[in-house]
C-alpha cells in the first residue's frame, strides 16, 4: 500500500489490479482549518466575547481621542471622571508607538528549552490569495510596531496559521506546536475566576482596564528570540516580544501582573491576564 498526503490518495494492490482511494480536497481543507482553530482559539478569547448589552457615550478627552463611558454612569459624577481622564490621557496607549514595553527587570519571557531536544524546521505551507493578504498585512503591522525582526539561518522555524474570526476576517497566528513540545510547563498559578467575582461584591462601581496588546509588552529573552522564528512569503522573522501561542505565555503574563500590582492586590485591584478591575464602594 502506498499513501500520499500530497495527492490525497492511497493505492494498494487487489486481485483485479491496483486500486486507488482518493480524498476530498475541500473536506481536507476544512479539517485542517478546524484543527488550526483548536490550537489558536485560546490565544485571544476576546473574539468570542458576547456583544455589550449596555449603551455607551463617546467622550472626547484630548486631541480627538475618545473613551467610552456607560450611559448608566451617574450624571453628577461624569464631569469629574471626564476631567480625570483628560488630565491623565497621556498614560493610556492610543496606538502601538505609545507602548514603551515592560522593563526586562520586571518581566521577560524565557523558553527554557529542554536540553538535547533537536530543533524542528516546519515545511513551508502555501495559502490562497485572501490568506496571503492577511499574512502580509499582519507582518507589515508587526514590523512597523517593532514586535518582530527579520532573521537568517534560524534553527527553529514555524509556519504561519490563518484562521477566520467571528467577524469573518482572517487572523494570522504562528504554529508553535513543535517549539512548545520542547519547553517544560510553567505551573505558575492563575487566579480563580469565582474569587475575582466574589471580591467585587458590595461595590457600586467597577472600572475595567484592558491591557493594549498586553503580551507584546513583555520582551522575549534575547537568546530565545530566534527560537520563535516563522516563515512567510515575505521572508523569515522572529519575535522580539512575547507572542500568542507559546506554551507558558499566560503564566509569564500573570506573573508580571502580580508583580506590578503586588501592593494593590486584594485592596483596590483584581487582575486576570491583563484585565484589571479597580472597584469602588
Amino acid at each position: 500500500m502506498v499513501a500520499s498526503t500530497y495527492h490525497l490518495c492511497i493505492k494498494f494492490p487487489t486481485p483485479f489490479g491496483v486500486a486507488t482511494i482518493r480524498g476530498d480536497r475541500a473536506g481536507a481543507s476544512k479539517c485542517f482549518e478546524k484543527n488550526a482553530r483548536l490550537h489558536t482559539d485560546y490565544m485571544d478569547p476576546r473574539d468570542h466575547a458576547l456583544p455589550p448589552v449596555e449603551q455607551n457615550d463617546h467622550v472626547t478627552v484630548a486631541d480627538g481621542k475618545t473613551v467610552l463611558i456607560s450611559k448608566n454612569f451617574p450624571d453628577n459624577e461624569k464631569p469629574a471622571l471626564t476631567a480625570l481622564l483628560f488630565e491623565y490621557f497621556d498614560v493610556f496607549a492610543w496606538e502601538s508607538s505609545d507602548m514603551p514595553g515592560i522593563d526586562r527587570a520586571v518581566a521577560e519571557h524565557r523558553l527554557s528549552l529542554k536540553p538535547g531536544v533537536p530543533p524542528v524546521r516546519q515545511k513551508k505551507r502555501t495559502f490562497g490569495g485572501k490568506k496571503q493578504r492577511a499574512i502580509r498585512e499582519e507582518v507589515e503591522k508587526l514590523l512597523s510596531a517593532g514586535f518582530i525582526r527579520e532573521i537568517t539561518y534560524p534553527s527553529w522555524l514555524a509556519n504561519a496559521v490563518v484562521v477566520k474570526k467571528n467577524s469573518e476576517k482572517w487572523r494570522m497566528c504562528v504554529d508553535f506546536t513543535d517549539l512548545n513540545k520542547a519547553c517544560p510547563k510553567d505551573f505558575y498559578p492563575l487566579p480563580k475566576i469565582d474569587r475575582l467575582v466574589d471580591s467585587s461584591a458590595g461595590y457600586s462601581m467597577m472600572s475595567f482596564v484592558d491591557a493594549f496588546s498586553g503580551y507584546h509588552q513583555i520582551r522575549m529573552a534575547e537568546d530565545d528570540e530566534e527560537h520563535t522564528s516563522f516563515i512567510t512569503d515575505q521572508g523569515t522573522f522572529c519575535y522580539k516580544v512575547m507572542p500568542f501561542g507559546l506554551k507558558n505565555a499566560g503564566a509569564t503574563y500573570q506573573r508580571m501582573i502580580d508583580t506590578v500590582f503586588k501592593n494593590q492586590r486584594g485592596r483596590k485591584t483584581s487582575g486576570w491576564k491583563g484585565r484589571n478591575s479597580p472597584p469602588r464602594r
